[in-house]
Formats: C-alpha cells, sequence, structure tokens
C-alpha cells in the first residue's frame, strides 16, 4: 500500500492521509468546529466535491498519491451516488469525477472511488483489526440507519431500507417507504415521530420507566434485530459492528437475544454484536484500503 488518502462523509467530511492502515497525521474534519446533525444539508453537491478535494489537498500536503478514496452515504454505483435520502442534493450527482476534476484543477491527477459509506466503515474495521479475508458487517446509526460490509462487493446493500414491519402507518424513513427500519432508529425518523421530545430523551425516559418510551426502545431492538437476522439468512453468521453517533442507543445484550429468537438454524448461528465508539478514522482508513483495493481489481 502506497500513500493513499481517505475521505469519510456522514454528518461532517473527514479526511486523512493512510498508509499501511493507519492514518497519519490525524483526522482533518470540515466543517472544523463539531457538526450538527444538519452540517451539509445546505451545501450544493459541487461545493461538497470542492470541499472534499480541499481536504484531500490539505492532509496530502503536496505528496503524490496512489488513489483517494471516499466514503458516501447512500446508494453508490460506479462513482455516482444514485440516492442519498438524508442528502438528497448529490442524487445522481458523478461525484468521484467532479472531485478528480476539482484535484485535477490544482495539479493534483489521481484516480477518485467512490463508496457507501457504512461499507467503507466495515473496510476499515476489518483492516484494523487484521481480518480483511472474513465478512464484517456494520450498522452505521446516525441521522439515517447505514449498513455496510467487507469485502467489497458490486451491489445496492441498502439495509437500512430494510422492510422490518408491515404497518401501513410506519412512514417515518426518509426515503418515504413504509415499515423501514430507518424509520425507527434514524434520528430524523425518531424526531418525527417524537415531535414533544429530542431522540436522546426518548431512551433515557425509557430508562426511566416511561412505558411509551420503553415500549418504543424495544420496537427499535427488534427492528434492528429483524434486519439483522435477514442478513444471516442471506449471507450466513459472522460478526456486526454498531457505530455511528447514535449506535448507543443500542442494548447489545437484548439485541443479541432477540436476534438468537430470529434465528434459528444451526448453521447460521454464532453471529456476535460489538459496539463501536464513532470514529472517524475507521471510516477513513476503510475508504483508502477500498480504494486502493480497487486500483488492483479486487
Amino acid at each position: 500500500m502506497g500513500k493513499l488518502a481517505g475521505v469519510h462523509v456522514v454528518q461532517h467530511i473527514a479526511t486523512g492521509l493512510v498508509e499501511n492502515n493507519q492514518v497519519l497525521g490525524g483526522v482533518q474534519p470540515f466543517p472544523a468546529t463539531k457538526a450538527t446533525h444538519d452540517a451539509l444539508l445546505s451545501m450544493p453537491a459541487d461545493d461538497i466535491a470542492v470541499a472534499i478535494a480541499d481536504q484531500v489537498k490539505a492532509v496530502a500536503k503536496g505528496q503524490k498519491l496512489d488513489a483517494v478514496g471516499i466514503g458516501f452515504p447512500g446508494i453508490i454505483r460506479h462513482g455516482v451516488a444514485e440516492e442519498s435520502p438524508n442528502l438528497q442534493q448529490v442524487k445522481g450527482f458523478q461525484l468521484a469525477k467532479a472531485v478528480e476534476a476539482a484535484l485535477a484543477r490544482d495539479g493534483v491527477k489521481v484516480s477518485v472511488s467512490l463508496f457507501n459509506d457504512a461499507d467503507a466503515t466495515a473496510a476499515g474495521i476489518a483492516a484494523t483489526r487484521g481480518v480483511l479475508h472474513r465478512l464484517n458487517r456494520v450498522w452505521a446509526i446516525g441521522n439515517g440507519v447505514g449498513y455496510g460490509r467487507f469485502p467489497w462487493s458490486e451491489g445496492v446493500w441498502e439495509g437500512g431500507h430494510s422492510v422490518v414491519t408491515i404497518d401501513p402507518k410506519e412512514k417515518f424513513c426518509g426515503c418515504g417507504g413504509v415499515g423501514h427500519l430507518e424509520g425507527f432508529l434514524g434520528y430524523r425518523a425518531m424526531r418525527m415521530r417524537f415531535l414533544d421530545m429530542e431522540p436522546e430523551e426518548v431512551f433515557a425516559n425509557a430508562k426511566a420507566g416511561d412505558a411509551r418510551c420503553a415500549e418504543f426502545v424495544l420496537q427499535c431492538h427488534r427492528a434492528l434485530a429483524a434486519a439483522s437476522a435477514t442478513s444471516i439468512h442471506m449471507a450466513g453468521p459472522g460478526p456486526f459492528y454498531l457505530t455511528g453517533p447514535n449506535a448507543g442507543f443500542i442494548d447489545v445484550g437484548l439485541l443479541d437475544r432477540l436476534v438468537h429468537d430470529m434465528v434459528k438454524m444451526s448453521p447460521l448461528q454464532g453471529s456476535r454484536f460489538e459496539l463501536i465508539p464513532e470514529n472517524d478514522e475507521l471510516g477513513v482508513i476503510g475508504a483508502a484500503v477500498n480504494a486502493e483495493r480497487a486500483t488492483r481489481g479486487q
């Protein structure tokens, strides 16, 4: 692995210089101050591309880069953000080409690869734990709910939009679909559901014994368990990592018990869940790892 730039975009843009599966010199955030849940919503797509290019140049400090990898929320295929429900201004935008062009204008000629943000996180976990040969899955819980997997493979993989209920009243997902996991655990969705309190208050009140909040929290865990069980029934058992700004809402023990109730065939048992605190470095490293593998045709 040569020198790579990794970029991870969720509620802000995080960028770092990566070598040997490590970030050199730390991660640089944009905006520089702590981002809110809505930090990038008002930025036009072209401005997001320019901001990413500026961050890449800043961390490279004039050094030659072998590749640039970007993790970005939404359906990502062939360098295009085909759909991004939580950053709707980039729908159909050729983000990889736009970043390449912005870099080239300043004399930086390098290949840019675009991946789903949760896929980048999954790659970062696999790389930093030395398990690049195993299936790893990630639930990234924030404004939306991302699903990532490593090894990367062609596909949509919008697991956050897994249908976890057939109740026609469940219309809180940001994409407008009925019964989706994100309609329970997405930050925006919870705000829409509980207009009288913030999501943090909902989970705090549930712990304090509020029946309405406690019932919803159980529903959240059942929804995540159902989506995980579906993945297990499709791809087999293995580790699931919970990360993102709101992953701390999840009770891993409860989630494990619920999944055990849903997955009963013995060859499919043995999955586990692990909570990983929000960490920009994992997404930055993973985006770089996937970009480097893409240049080698892996």
